[in-house]
């Protein structure tokens, strides 16, 4: 049975966010807030990340990540983004690299509606935590994210629900970031807007 973060923060358990954006305490980190907080984080690759139409977002671009300027052990992480049916994005936690991120060195929880591979398209930890059908879908709408990673276990929930759970020990720590790619195929990806990215560190 799916139990929400929300559920799971009241009944005390570990694996639990439980966190909106009406109800953010004073432990967490903005980074970014409608077209504010480029400057929070190291932009690498090729993607013509801007702020515009109340968001933070990329829609070109061979690709590339926001990093954040800062590396993260234990954290929780609330977001809201708008992804279109092609979209290839996602959020990477641990970064082993912050100059080449991708999931082989980071554990990336997948925006990516036509992932040919769909047990790890969105809302999946690609190569960690695979989704059972029925696969959710992000596109044309925004959604949101809450994602809670505390020593070797791991999170997810999309819009609600939780998608994954991961047990895995390869990452300890490093940067998060936020991703711009193609699309399937090859073919250019859609875009990706953020309009709000918060963090509060658990360690």
């Amino acid at each position: 049975m799916k139990v929400s973060l929300r559920a799971a923060i009241a009944a005390g358990a570990l694996l639990a966010g439980g966190f909106t954006s009406a109800s953010i305490a004073d432990d967490w980190i903005t980074l970014i807030e409608g077209e504010k907080g480029l400057e929070n984080f190291n932009s690498i690759g090729d993607a013509n990340w801007r702020a515009e139409d109340g968001a933070i977002l990329a829609d070109h671009g061979a690709g590339g990540h926001l990093v954040t300027k800062s590396a993260y052990q234990d954290v929780e992480v609330y977001a809201e983004f708008w992804a279109d049916h092609t979209t290839n994005s996602g959020i990477f936690l641990r970064a082993q690299n912050p100059e080449q991120i991708g999931f082989a060195n980071a554990y990336e929880v997948n925006i990516f509606d036509q992932r040919p591979v769909q047990e790890y398209s969105t809302g999946a930890i690609v190569g960690f935590a695979a989704l059972e059908e029925p696969f959710p879908k992000a596109g044309g709408k925004w959604n949101t994210f809450e994602i809670r990673i505390q020593g070797s276990e791991a999170v997810v929930e999309l819009n609600g629900q939780v998608t994954v759970r991961m047990a895995n020990d390869d990452f300890k720590e490093g940067p998060i970031s936020l991703q711009y790619a193609a699309g399937a195929g090859g073919i250019p990806g859609g875009v990706i807007k953020w309009r709000k990215v918060m963090i509060r560190p658990l360690s």
